[in-house]
């Protein structure tokens, strides 16, 4: 059996035009500009200002993708949705970007490892160019996140970190140097609860009531304290592993592109990877954190500030609610 390589071979972007500061924040809630800063590094975000759908966001980046890896839509055999914040519970966002997309009678997936969910979503895109089965497919990262947040005192903690946005790639059989090494994924389902939005229930009934929306149940929560505990012990062992697979060292890297969470957690990785700033790519001021969006927005930026090249040996990784982490090495 014939096996291929994967490549990333096109990358697009689309955030909402709306800018939300932290000076924006401190008129919604008791917070400060110099509060969040210190506390997660985040500036600015982007929200939506109007009801747009995960899939509606996700269409430009979509378009911007497939014309930089230099192929048509009908080129694209399958397609991938990693979100948290789907447009209705079903069917998934992937049905609804198909059908904005146009190019129907393909296969698609949506998949729901929010924070790892591109990495997780490139493991799956990977085999199957890997196996012959399919030549371009398109991943694709989003959330809509603002329209589920608590913007209020009450909810502070979360609601100054999440973001709008998304991000996309093609992902191709490889035709050159240009090629997916190796993806390595975890998880540890016992930390589900530090990091969740409980309601609606899927065993009560209703699965949604009057009293779970007093109780703010459906607002995402979070136990900061153990997610920062864990994110900074698993997000530089994973990356460990796939230097270690690749036989990298640490000088062999050009650039460490992690999920957005947090400045601190991407200042603790470098530390701890002994790596210099400038190898460990951040760009969580303009967007906070966008979740399962937020490393091809980086991917992106980084290829418009000319920080990967043709050639450039690249470690993604992330970490996030599930808990989930994962780390993908790759020639640009």
């Amino acid at each position: 059996m014939t096996m291929f390589c994967s490549k990333i071979a096109g990358i697009g972007k689309h955030v909402p035009e709306n800018v939300v500061t932290n000076f924006d924040l401190e008129k919604m809630m008791d917070t400060s500009n110099e509060w969040i800063l210190e506390r997660t590094g985040i500036q600015e975000r982007r929200f939506v200002t109007q009801p747009c759908g995960a899939a509606e966001l996700a269409l430009p980046a979509c378009l911007e993708a497939i014309s930089n890896a230099g192929i048509s839509k009908n080129d694209i055999d399958y397609i991938i949705v990693a979100t948290t914040t789907p447009e209705h519970l079903f069917p998934g966002t992937s049905s609804f970007l198909h059908a904005l997309l146009e190019i129907p009678n393909i296969p698609i997936l949506d998949i729901r490892v929010q924070c790892s969910g591109f990495i997780y979503g490139l493991s799956i895109a990977d085999s199957y160019i890997k196996s012959g089965q399919y030549q371009n497919i398109l991943l694709v990262g989003v959330e809509v996140q603002s329209v589920g947040l608590n913007l209020t005192t009450a909810g502070r903690d979360l609601a100054v970190l999440f973001g709008d946005g998304a991000g996309a790639a093609v992902i191709s059989r490889a035709t050159d140097e240009s090629k997916i090494l190796s993806i390595h994924l975890s998880g540890d389902g016992r930390f589900a609860k530090e990091l969740w939005m409980d309601a609606p229930v899927g065993y009560e009934m209703p699965r949604i009531s009057t009293e779970m929306l007093e109780q703010g149940r459906h607002f995402p929560r979070m136990n900061g304290r153990q997610v920062f505990k864990h994110a900074i012990i698993k997000f530089p062992e994973i990356v460990i592993t796939a230097l270690t697979a690749n036989n990298w060292s640490r000088e062999d890297v050009d650039l460490v592109v992690p999920h957005q969470a947090n400045l601190r957690i991407t200042e603790a990785i470098t530390k701890r990877l002994e790596l210099p700033p400038e190898k460990v790519y951040s760009n969580i001021h303009k967007y906070g954190n966008t979740t399962a969006a937020s490393i091809p927005l980086a991917l992106a930026d980084a290829c418009e500030e000319k920080k990967l090249k043709k050639g450039s040996k690249v470690v993604l990784a992330a970490f996030g609610s599930g808990f989930t982490w994962a780390a993908a090495a790759l020639i640009w």
